[in-house]
């Protein structure tokens, strides 16, 4: 990356990673505008055109409203996504906790037993094998099993359903990477002003969440770059000198 960059990562990453975390910020504004006068509506709605209007100006993006949003549908996908397979296993467990034989199958087969764990942690690619899984295995006598047991079928339908609309987001949001334009310092200055206004949210917002590990994971840089599948390197509160 360029000297003139407050980040190590590139431009398109830094701003899809911005715009994951102004969008998480929306969705929790009725608690932080409680924190801040000037957390606003107008303030944060401000703070998602100036990414969208340096994401479709800048770097040469195709302006389509699906690809601007194709990085928010990720991130709101991903915690309920993650809620309801905990909530799904833990009722599998009790379901049938007296058939345990059965139970570590349906885990298995379902892709639980391997994946879940590292979902819990944030895994984004762990969650989209494990939604896949799920999707291809769940049989209609499976489904039949499970709904036997009292778990609702609107539950099932709505993990199948996360499944494709990920696939898609995901696939929308790696096609924002492949066309980019030289960046002019005075570009460069927009981009720096909008990576500092992000992590001075990421700052207060990942504090006030200290003992809520899901939502201060929201407000974290590094985690929003390693759910597009990069690497920080370096500590997503802490700007890079110039």
């Amino acid at each position: 990356m360029a000297k003139n960059r407050n980040y190590s990562c590139k431009d398109v990453d830094m701003l899809m990673a911005s715009k994951t975390i102004a969008e998480s910020f929306k969705i929790n504004l009725p608690e932080l505008s409680a924190t801040r006068t000037d957390w606003t509506e107008q303030y944060a709605n401000q703070l998602i055109n100036q990414i969208d209007q340096a994401i479709e100006t800048h770097l040469g993006i195709d302006a389509k409203k699906e690809l601007r949003n194709a990085t928010s549908t990720l991130a709101t996908i991903q915690a309920p996504a993650r809620r309801d397979l905990s909530y799904l296993k833990t009722q599998l467990d009790d379901d049938f906790k007296k058939e345990p034989v059965l139970r570590d199958e349906i885990l298995k087969t379902l892709g639980f037993a391997k994946h879940l764990r590292e979902v819990q942690k944030g895994s984004q690619q762990s969650l989209i094998q494990l939604l896949f899984q799920f999707k291809t295995n769940l049989t209609p006598a499976l489904r039949q099993a499970i709904t036997d047991k009292g778990i609702n079928a609107v539950l099932l339908d709505n993990i199948i359903t996360y499944a494709d609309t990920f696939k898609q987001a995901n696939a929308t949001q790696e096609s924002l990477k492949t066309s980019t334009k030289a960046i002019t310092r005075e570009v460069a200055d927009v981009f720096n002003a909008i990576y500092d206004e992000i992590i001075g949210i990421c700052k207060k917002a990942s504090n006030y969440y200290q003992y809520e590990p899901l939502k201060k994971e929201q407000f974290t840089f590094a985690k929003a770059l390693a759910n597009l599948g990069v690497a920080a390197k370096v500590p997503s509160t802490d700007p890079i000198p110039v």
